[in-house]
């Protein structure tokens, strides 16, 4: 089984290193699965020096001009060559056991997919309860989230993959369609969450309690017209690192 991991990364060069070490530990530790890999990063148009820490710590870079996270897992997914794909975002830290997690479903052959709970250390107690919620919302209706998303490779091309029409959350409509396609074909989707993916909390840090607020009222009130136009969506996209 030869597995790709994709990393989509927009001037990431304070948290990339740390992101491939743990990505290339986390591998060596399951290595007596016997899956052969690959580590692809996708430079999204970085001005800072991604690239270049990307390629000294090991990884295959690849380079997509267009500034839109949907674009650039897809340019990733056209680049891989694995069977399975697993979608990281570049500020998260992936643990080793959350990888035996993923490489012993793969290994059983009964799911289409997996995300997995998330961990932000350092939150304020409002921003910890957002989390709790969609730590709720995913488990219950089987969302994954962005920072991890895990997929049969067959499966991700026959859906017709990321929807390139959205800016942000496009990880809900991808679940649900990764779902459709398993229960056609008699697979399971999972949310792990015994070793929770750890991720930055930097919109926290780097952003005001009421620019959050702002953000997040924008998408419960005009959800459509601020998840079709990245100008709406600052907090992804205004390039704050």
């Amino acid at each position: 089984m030869h597995i790709s991991i994709i990393i989509p990364a927009y001037n990431e060069e304070r948290l990339i290193s740390l992101c491939l070490q743990s990505v290339f530990e986390a591998i060596a530790a399951n290595r007596d699965f016997g899956f052969t890999h690959e580590v692809i990063v996708v430079d999204n148009n970085s001005t800072d020096n991604t690239a270049v820490l990307a390629k000294k710590a090991g990884a295959r870079v690849i380079f997509e001009p267009i500034n839109h996270i949907a674009r650039a897992r897809t340019a990733g997914a056209a680049a891989a060559t694995g069977d399975w794909f697993i979608f990281l975002d570049a500020d998260c830290v992936l643990n080793e056991k959350l990888l035996a997690d993923i490489f012993q479903l793969i290994k059983e052959g009964k799911h289409v997919g997996a995300g997995s709970t998330l961990l932000m250390p350092g939150l304020p107690w409002w921003a910890q309860a957002i989390l709790n919620f969609w730590t709720m919302l995913s488990v219950l209706f089987g969302w994954a989230a962005g920072a991890l998303m895990v997929c049969n490779a067959k499966a991700f091309r026959e859906i017709g993959g990321f929807n390139l029409a959205l800016y942000a959350a496009d990880e809900i409509e991808f679940s649900q369609k990764l779902k459709k396609w398993g229960k056609t074909h008699k697979l399971k989707f999972k949310i792990f969450s015994s070793h929770p993916l750890e991720t930055s909390g930097r919109k926290i840090q780097l952003y005001s309690g009421r620019e959050v607020f702002l953000q997040f009222m924008r998408l419960i009130f005009r959800p459509y017209r601020t998840l079709h136009d990245k100008k709406w969506l600052s907090i992804w996209y205004d390039g704050r690192r």
